[in-house]
């Protein structure tokens, strides 16, 4: 019997886009059963110090609905220790993340640390022109 292979992926997905989609469309491509934490509305005004126009409790419904995801979740911090500990909780085998992380500090040493429990990254192609900031500053949020 074949192992199952788990991904999972993080965001905050407000005002979803194509992009967003982009994301979850590619990563289920890697595993059988995609997991996608939905960052809180706290998370999100404490790390980029700002509130969400969509609310977390509607965010994370959206991502449930997407036929990609097998489960949606909360992400509560955005710290490395805690991505590891989601994915250690989580029984992750994959880590997915924007090609825009690749090669800085911080995912280099996720990296390593989550190649000592045998998670690998993967880092999936960023969708240029579009953006939750872009289509923010055109709805006037």
């Amino acid at each position: 019997m074949k192992k199952q292979i788990i991904g999972y992926t993080t965001g905050v997905y407000d005002l979803f886009h194509i992009g967003h989609l982009n994301v979850l469309r590619n990563a289920k491509k890697y595993c059988d059963y995609l997991i996608v934490g939905v960052s809180t509305d706290e998370v999100v005004i404490k790390n980029k110090n700002k509130t969400p126009v969509i609310p977390f409790n509607e965010r994370i419904e959206i991502v449930k609905a997407i036929k990609y995801v097998d489960e949606a979740v909360a992400q509560e911090d955005y710290s490395i220790e805690y991505k590891i500990k989601r994915v250690k909780e989580l029984h992750a085998h994959i880590l997915f993340v924007g090609s825009d992380w690749k090669g800085t500090e911080k995912w280099n040493n996720l990296e390593k640390e989550l190649a000592t429990i045998g998670v690998k990254i993967i880092y999936l192609p960023h969708t240029d022109g579009i953006s939750t900031t872009d289509l923010s500053k055109i709805v006037g949020k």
